[in-house]
């Protein structure tokens, strides 16, 4: 059996708004079953979606704004505060927009932003959706992403140019594995001092790496790239959280059942 590499968490981060920005966390509780605190748990409707709050279910993110087709939303800084609910929008250098995002006045405060700014973009009137332990992620089950440094820097590599790693959107960002060692751990469970995840899916990856999420530019054409460097489009896996905990930056990471390795 070959040793496993010594990996450490190397940042956190959750998406309060999905589609909008990443709020670094030093810090986090993870609960079993469940996704980051607040990650994904609101988005914004773009057109009639038919989501009933009183019975949540998964939709597909074409639904509401995100940056697979609306890069301009990495253009905005959005912060949440998770202890008011508060929501701030900077624009353009700005506070564009401020409300409560659990109050009816707050959320048409933040709609009526979207409805000004991104007109072009919408294909009905924007409203906020959010409802009781849901989270808005692009796939049904609540999960964590993983990315793994290396490969981040294995594409960039392949791209010729920076990729920023807040391109993949991870909650999770690992520094110590080597490059794709992350699908060789499908179906491993992680552990993190006593937390525990099992990993349970590759991450396939859509345009919405393309958009540098500093010049909110589409400049590159990622999945492309890795389909031809490496022969897929894969990069990152998800993981369910099986006993909760505290996990912070720096933490180290290990195998709970370490499979063995020919």
């Amino acid at each position: 059996m070959t040793s496993e590499p010594i990996a450490r968490i190397a940042s956190i981060f959750r998406y309060p708004v999905k589609g909008l920005s990443p709020e670094d966390m030093p810090a986090v509780a993870l609960s079993p079953g469940k996704t980051l605190p607040a990650d994904r748990r609101y988005a914004i409707e773009n057109g009639p979606s038919g989501f009933d709050p009183k019975a949540p279910k998964y939709f597909p993110k074409i639904y509401f704004l995100m940056l697979m087709r609306n890069e301009r939303l990495a253009g905005l800084q959005t912060h949440f505060d998770e202890a008011t609910n508060i929501f701030t929008v900077r624009h353009n250098g700005r506070d564009a927009a401020h409300g409560n995002l659990e109050t009816t006045e707050g959320r048409a405060t933040i709609e009526e932003f979207f409805a000004r700014e991104f007109t072009s973009d919408l294909k009905g009137p924007p409203k906020i959706l959010a409802a009781d332990n849901f989270s808005f992620s692009d796939v049904a089950s609540k999960v964590v992403s993983i990315i793994n440094l290396a490969s981040v820097a294995a594409i960039e590599s392949a791209a010729g140019q920076p990729v920023h790693p807040l391109r993949f959107r991870g909650n999770l960002y690992v520094d110590g594995w080597p490059a794709w060692h992350e699908f060789s751990l499908m179906g491993s469970t992680l552990a993190i001092g006593g937390v525990r995840l099992k990993v349970v899916k590759n991450i396939v990856r859509c345009a919405a790496v393309n958009v540098d999420p500093v010049t909110a530019e589409r400049d590159l054409n990622l999945p492309k790239t890795m389909v031809q460097h490496f022969g897929h489009d894969e990069c990152g896996v998800y993981a369910e959280v099986i006993t909760g905990g505290a996990i912070a930056a720096g933490d180290r990471i290990e195998i709970a059942d370490p499979k063995l390795q020919l």
